[in-house]
């Protein structure tokens, strides 16, 4: 079972190339890395900053939401040892993932560390809380004028009920009261708050500074002064100082940025509940039958060609083939499709699908990180451990963000000391520290993962996968549109649709219809059609024989069968010489007639059907037409594609009658047919030339280079494995309706990540200013410390709040 977290890169957009071989590597390669300690968008920026100066270093994508490095390296330069070792010099924790582990179980453990983590910091938030409103009250006989209006008015509300039920704590010394608020502080900053101090005491000798730095420097400095006045409050009334402390104040901006970020683990936990769902999907074990015995054993333990049950009510636990049995399947978590699906003798199981009633007995096709459940849950941890370009701004501005906070905290206090109406050291003090903890750039760090996180889970619940953060952009910037027909917008599974003989029409029969009601003469003819075409390959020679069997036609035998390809085929059934082919073919061959059947036809190839001739000895009786029926919503998927402002084209291989009836049928207007796959690629390449972002939809062999070069390349799930791998979107279903779907998640995603870096650039231009004192001449308002952190938890909460809005966003045009 190959999990290796070390891949060879290919390049392709949203691509996490294939996995390490361990033969020697000719190109470059990609590890995604574990990283621990970081809490904002300046430790995102460190860390990335830090990978991408390493030599060697070919791409480094950092998220703070997934804790994950990813990372592409020229192995002849460095390895992954030494990238961990860069990591860990610059105050972070770093690991490779374990290579026995697959995506699931990476996301299992990763699920239990986030919940770890929560219950932790919930823990430690009431914890503080609880010592702050302690301290609070412990303050009240010490408070003297307040610098906010809104800790004012709360104090002056408090005064009276607490000289009332607590007067007697106002006659403490008030030196017995600092020393106690002193002890408290203390055991909050040692205890919950010393993440914040250890962090950045890290930082400090790495030459790193982000949030724990703006934490540690407000609550030490505020901490050192009232320490100061604790032990020498004569000096300070020397010098016509008050000798107020700012010991609840520690405790409180300590206690709410625990909270906040308790509350920020709890959304994250949301944010990335679609793969959580998915990890979750996979049983423990499977019942595995051998020598006609039953025995659960644990999934990681299966190999392919294993046989297993599973009976209604449980879940599928590998991937594999129907052997036998029927029921009906659930795939819905990982499809989006909502019906569930019959499952009979070699249909497909996918693992993680639920068997709604039945029993099945199926051979087991692929295990562990082989398997879709699997590498689904792979493609969503690598498409949210990526980066969407507007992530950039977002890594500028945290990458000097706090460094000009330390600055603007260092002039605003020494500006508060040199105001000559008020020189006051304590209120300097205070109003530095709500600059420093206000500041704290942790929702510009969340602005843009969360929304892909949350966009990208919830395409995942529609049974779309979007490779990461710069293909849900690239869907937004799309202009045009390129379809493939056939297997696309085209069930790519011919039928046959008209049965003419001789001027009497005649729609295909069903299985249901009866004998009676069906012309004995034609079934005759179409049996022994399909007798002789039974022996050829040809799709449209298999329409002939699937449609023969679904009208349950027995067969006679064929011999003397010969085949021309691009021409036809004849053989002998019951004394008669069947054909059937072109014109062209049959007058080879002797037949009479043929114009008659060609004038029949004609109207068939008008409407973009095949045609198949078809004579009995030497004359001409018969026409088939044969046709690739619309997938259902084809013509709603384009009709939504071109009201959202998209112009949409059509590629096809086929015939140009046939490319034109379809496009005809779902209302596209410019078409290209008769393509190659080289004419697919130049078409792709002309439009990008002119100035439009290109997506392309295909599933096949050929479509792979148009989908690779397209901007962006949106490929059918059930097509082939390379057009799979060339995409950036694969949608698990093959629905067109899941293309405007695509494109209406990325646009909400993209207009969600611009209204998070809006608010939280917004935040951080108003309020530093009012942190640093602006109002306070005209108002007399000021941000008291606990108020700055308050509002600091605040931010951060609501950007992830706004972006988890994406979870219930409607997704119509």
């Amino acid at each position: 079972m190959d999990a290796s977290p070390i891949k060879e890169s290919d390049g392709a957009p949203g691509s996490t190339g294939a996995a390490n071989t361990g033969k020697e590597a000719r190109g470059p390669l990609q590890v995604q890395l574990d990283v621990e300690g970081m809490v904002c968008a300046a430790c995102q920026s460190a860390v990335q900053r830090t990978l991408q100066q390493t030599p060697g270093v070919l791409k480094a994508n950092v998220s703070l939401l997934t804790n994950r490095a990813a990372v592409t390296f020229d192995p002849q330069l460095v390895q992954p040892g030494k990238l961990v070792e860069q990591v860990q010099e610059a105050g972070f924790d770093a690991s490779v993932p374990r290579q026995d582990l697959t995506a699931i179980d990476e996301q299992l453990q990763q699920d239990q560390t986030l919940e770890t983590e929560y219950h932790r910091l919930r823990r430690d938030a009431l914890l503080s809380l609880g010592v702050a409103m302690l301290a609070m009250v412990l303050s009240m006989p010490l408070m003297g004028s307040h610098t906010d209006p809104l800790s004012a008015a709360w104090m002056h509300l408090l005064d009276g009920p607490m000289r009332q039920s607590f007067g007697w704590l106002y006659a403490w010394p008030a030196s017995v009261l600092r020393w106690t608020l002193a002890a408290m502080s203390l055991v909050v900053m040692l205890g919950p708050g010393m993440r914040f101090y250890r962090k950045a005491w890290k930082g400090l000798k790495h030459g790193v500074a982000d949030m724990s730095t703006l934490v540690s420097l407000g609550t030490l400095a505020a901490f050192g002064y009232s320490l100061a006045v604790t032990i020498s409050p004569s000096t300070f009334a020397e010098h016509g100082m008050a000798a107020e402390v700012y010991f609840e104040a520690v405790i409180f901006i300590l206690a709410l940025i625990l909270l906040g970020n308790s509350f920020e683990r709890q959304a994250r936990q949301k944010a990335s509940s679609a793969l959580h769902q998915l990890a979750q999907l996979q049983p423990k074990t499977a019942r595995v039958v051998k020598d006609g015995q039953s025995e659960d054993v644990d999934v990681a333990l299966l190999q392919p060609g294993d046989e297993v049950v599973v009976n209604g009510g449980e879940r599928v636990p590998v991937d594999g083939i129907v052997l036998s049995g029927s029921g009906t399947a659930d795939e819905s978590l990982l499809t989006g499709e909502p019906l569930p699906v019959e499952k009979t003798a070699d249909a497909p199981l996918t693992g993680g699908s639920l068997l709604h009633q039945g029993s099945l007995r199926y051979r087991v096709t692929r295990t562990g990180a082989d398997g879709v459940l699997a590498r689904t849950v792979r493609l969503m941890r690598d498409a949210q451990s990526s980066q969407a370009p507007v992530q950039r701004l977002a890594d500028r501005i945290s990458a000097v963000f706090v460094p000009v906070v330390l600055v603007l905290a260092i002039v605003t206090f020494l500006a508060w000391l040199l105001i000559p109406a008020e020189p006051s050291v304590a209120k300097a003090i205070s109003v530095a520290i709500a600059v420093l903890i206000i500041a704290c750039p942790c929702a510009m760090g969340l602005a843009v993962p969360t929304a892909v996180l949350v966009g990208s889970g919830r395409a995942a619940g529609q049974g779309i996968l979007i490779k990461g953060g710069e293909p849900l952009e690239k869907l937004q910037e799309t202009t045009v549109v390129v379809f493939d027909k056939t297997g696309t917008l085209t069930e790519g599974d011919p039928q046959v649709t008209d049965w003419q003989i001789m001027g009497s029409l005649t729609k295909p029969a069903s299985v249901e219809t009866t004998e009676t009601q069906r012309n004995g003469t034609a079934d005759a003819l179409l049996a022994r059609l399909a007798a002789v075409e039974l022996g050829s390959i040809h799709p449209l020679a298999n329409a002939i024989v699937r449609h023969a069997s679904e009208l349950g036609l027995s067969l006679p035998d064929a011999t003397d069968s010969e085949y021309v390809a691009g021409q036809g085929i004849a053989g002998r059934v019951d004394g008669r010489r069947i054909l059937a082919g072109n014109a062209a073919w049959l007058r080879a061959n002797g037949v009479t007639g043929v114009e008659a059947i060609e004038a029949m036809a004609e109207p068939l190839r008008r409407d973009g059907k095949s045609v198949i001739l078809v004579a009995e000895d030497t004359t001409s009786v018969a026409v088939l037409a044969v046709a690739d029926s619309l997938r259902v919503g084809a013509a709603d998927s384009v009709r939504q594609l071109q009201q959202m402002g998209l112009r949409v084209l059509m590629l096809s291989g086929d015939r140009k009658a046939s490319a034109l009836a379809i496009a005809a049928k779902v209302g596209i207007s410019e078409v290209v047919a008769e393509a190659m796959p080289a004419d697919k690629l130049e078409t792709i390449r002309r439009l990008r030339a002119e100035g439009a972002v290109v997506a392309m939809v295909g599933d096949g062999v050929n479509d792979a280079p148009a989908l690779a070069a397209a901007d962006i390349g949106i490929a059918m799930g059930e097509g082939a494995d390379i057009a799979n791998d060339a995409a950036a979107v694969t949608l698990m279903r093959a629905d067109p309706r899941s293309v405007p779907v695509a494109f209406l998640l990325s646009r909400a995603t993209m207009r969600t990540m611009r209204q998070n870096l809006f608010w939280a650039l917004i935040y951080n231009v108003v309020s530093i200013p009012i942190a640093a004192g602006v109002l306070y001449p005209a108002f007399g308002i000021l941000l008291s410390p606990v108020l700055a952190s308050a509002a600091m938890a605040f931010s951060s909460v609501s950007v992830v709040m706004n972006s988890l809005r994406l979870r219930s966003h409607r997704l119509s045009a």
